[in-house]
């Protein structure tokens, strides 16, 4: 399969592209710099120029292939709402090059886009958040509902040795302020994958995911905070403390209004439906494998 992936030089796109190549796939990335193309050429892959704001380019990376997964995403949080339709219109205008077709379209959302207090998230549920990146489920129900075979792939924190999702930013504070903190007591709870599971979970999506379904791509359900600043803490040698809810914001900035929330998920579903085995190492695993003080 000729498989066009978006956000190909990424964190995940990156490791996606691997995953697909070893399984026998062709892969068309999308790349919007010289520099960009040049590491698609040197990992094996074909080059198309354009990016997420080029929606005619992403119709025509999407002609050329027999199937679609959209990993690009704009991640300056200062323009979170805009970026997230701008993910809109990407999605909708991949979908509107698949429309009549079989070809499996493959969206990225999140974990938290379906929270569920009181319980763990699963794949039945529907996105409910109010955070503004529910926009990219929206609109695969909207392709979905001209006839594209399209499915969703929910991220929870994504990690390895040098990078973890949002957890990459609480580093970034703790190193500033000097303490590594949480909320509270610290034991609301964050869900967490390896990326080379989640890259498997996208090619299992790929060649055996079902129209309209969500798949979650969570190995571990929920890592207490706690514990993720503890390990921070250790990494960086500065002190571990807890901050109110009311000193959240002043402390992480634009991230102080999740840091507090208990969003555990659950792969069950994914794992039955797809054989997807998460093998990689945990998130806390990673933090303690981290050179915290190399350039």
């Amino acid at each position: 399969m000729r498989v066009f992936v978006t956000g190909a030089t990424g964190f995940i796109g990156s490791t996606i592209i691997q995953e697909l190549m070893n399984a026998g796939h062709q892969v068309l990335g999308l790349a919007r710099s010289d520099a960009g193309a040049q590491s698609l050429i040197a990992a094996g892959a074909q080059v198309h120029r354009g990016d997420l704001e080029d929606l005619d380019s992403l119709r025509s990376g999407t002609a050329a292939s027999d199937g679609v997964i959209h990993t690009a995403f704009n991640h300056d949080f200062s323009r979170w709402a805009e970026n997230c339709e701008a993910d809109r219109q990407a999605i909708e205008a991949l979908g509107s090059a698949l429309v009549g077709s079989d070809r499996p379209l493959i969206v990225t959302s999140g974990t938290a886009a379906a929270r569920t207090p009181g319980r763990l998230t699963t794949e039945e549920d529907a996105p409910n958040s109010p955070i503004p990146r529910v926009a990219s489920e929206q609109a695969a129900a909207s392709v979905q509902a001209q006839g594209v075979r399209v499915s969703v792939v929910r991220l929870p924190q994504v990690h390895d040795p040098v990078k973890q999702g949002l957890v990459t930013y609480l580093i970034a504070v703790a190193r500033q302020k000097g303490v590594s903190a949480y909320v509270g007591d610290g034991l609301n709870r964050w869900p967490a994958v390896h990326r080379l599971d989640a890259a498997h979970l996208y090619r299992l999506a790929l060649e055996k995911g079902a129209a309209g379904a969500r798949y979650n791509a969570v190995a571990e359900e929920g890592v207490p905070l706690r514990e993720i600043a503890e390990a921070i803490g250790r990494g960086l040698k500065v002190p571990v403390v807890s901050k109110s809810p009311e000193e959240a914001s002043e402390h992480f900035g634009w991230l102080g209004f999740l840091m507090g929330h208990d969003v555990p998920a659950s792969s069950a579903l994914t794992q039955e439906r797809l054989g997807w085995r998460p093998t990689q190492a945990g998130l806390i695993s990673d933090l303690d494998q981290m050179r915290y003080f190399e350039v």
